[in-house]
Order: structure tokens, then C-alpha cells, then sequence
């Protein structure tokens, strides 16, 4: 199951990151979807709201990663209910958590193999970010993250050498646009467009919606 589970986490293809900013979390992913070497989808979210406060990237298997995020928002709400309070994103990430490590230890011909990044805002208007690994191990980010995606090296180097501490969601944002650039020029797995949201206390606002678009040009004599 351990070899299994190795080989299906480097089959994952796509690019999801998150950023920590002062003064908030950027969200981002790029939008193609894979099945092997074919390219099932050129336009497919992968980064969702999930409720007014919380949005979910996911990384792995598309049935496993729609139906978690179903699961997940279902569960918040009658949490809610039953607490009458609003659960907080820590809360979030580990029911999140505690769902992918049960799906993953039931005897299945498939195995569910997602990875999570999931960031918030609480009630008292501080976000965070958090990733929850295929494994179903869950930890608060404090910097940055990418989870287990094809695009992770290529989004990591760069991050390493660009991300500041204490910057601004607008630098965030710029940020992540190149991060994705980077991964989708040299990643199979990622393309054809990118997604970014910002959470912060004003609310989740999606910032930058962009098509890659390829042509076809005569070469110049």
C-alpha cells in the first residue's frame, strides 16, 4: 500500500499553491486535467469556495477531490448547526484531514489519493492556510506550500528565492502568477490557464482569472 500510495502522489498532475501574506492568503492553481499523458480537461477549477469563509485547492484523483470538497462543506454546516458557532479554519483543515485519512484506509480496488490546501478566514478576521497531505497529515503553513502536484519542484524553487515574509497580498498575488508561469512552462501535468484567489478579511475575491491560449505560427524564413 506505502509503494502504492508513493506512486500514485508523483502521478498527480496539476500546480495548487497557497502564499501567506500579511495581510491575508493567496490561493492559486492552474486549470488542466490529466489522465495519464492525455489532457481530459483544459478548463477545470481547482481552486474552490467552499462557503462564504473557506476556499480548498486540491491536487490527485478529480472524483476523490469533488467529493471531499461535498463532504467537507456538508459537515461545516452542520457543525455550525449543532454548535451555533462558526467552525474556525484549524477545525476545517482537520476535518478535511481526518476524511482523506479514512478514505484512504478503506479496502478500495482505488485508492483515493488528494492532497488539500485549504485557507480561511476566521471569525475574529485572521486567515490561514493549511495543507493536508495525501497521507491525511495536516499542518498550518506559515510561509508557503504547493502539496504533492507534478508542478511542486518548479513552484518551490522559485518560491524559495522570491517569497518575502510580511509581504503585501498584492505582492502575493504577482507571486503567484509567476510561480504558475514557471510550473506550467516546464510541467506536462499543468496548463492552460490560472486561477488566483485572495482571502483576507474583506472576504474571498478571485483576482485573476486567465486562458493560455496556444498558436500556431508560420515560422519566418
Amino acid at each position: 500500500m506505502d509503494d502504492e500510495l508513493k506512486n500514485s502522489i508523483l502521478k498527480t498532475g496539476t500546480t495548487i499553491l497557497g502564499i501567506v501574506c500579511k495581510d491575508g492568503v493567496v490561493m492559486a492553481a492552474d486549470r488542466q486535467v490529466t489522465a495519464g499523458t492525455i489532457v481530459m480537461n483544459k478548463n477545470f477549477p481547482k481552486v474552490n469556495k467552499i462557503n462564504e469563509y473557506l476556499v480548498v485547492s486540491w491536487t490527485g484523483g478529480v472524483a476523490d477531490a469533488l467529493r471531499t470538497s461535498k463532504l467537507i462543506a456538508a459537515e461545516l454546516k452542520l457543525k455550525e448547526l449543532k454548535s451555533k458557532s462558526r467552525p474556525t479554519i484549524k477545525q476545517a483543515a482537520n476535518l478535511t484531514a481526518t476524511i482523506t485519512y479514512s478514505q484512504i484506509r478503506q479496502p478500495s480496488m482505488i485508492p483515493s489519493i488528494v492532497g488539500t490546501l485549504i485557507a480561511g478566514f476566521n471569525e475574529d478576521s485572521s486567515a490561514e492556510l493549511y495543507t493536508i497531505e495525501p497521507s491525511g497529515s495536516v499542518y498550518q503553513v506559515e510561509d508557503y506550500d504547493a502539496n504533492f502536484g507534478s508542478g511542486m519542484p518548479y513552484v518551490l524553487g522559485l518560491l524559495e528565492r522570491q517569497y518575502k515574509k510580511d509581504m503585501t497580498i498584492k505582492e502575493g498575488v504577482e507571486l503567484a502568477k509567476e510561480a504558475l508561469k514557471s510550473s506550467i512552462q516546464r510541467d506536462v501535468g499543468s496548463g492552460y490557464g490560472i486561477d488566483v484567489f485572495t482571502i483576507t478579511k474583506q472576504g474571498i475575491k478571485k483576482v485573476v482569472d486567465q486562458e493560455i491560449i496556444s498558436e500556431y505560427r508560420d515560422k519566418k524564413e
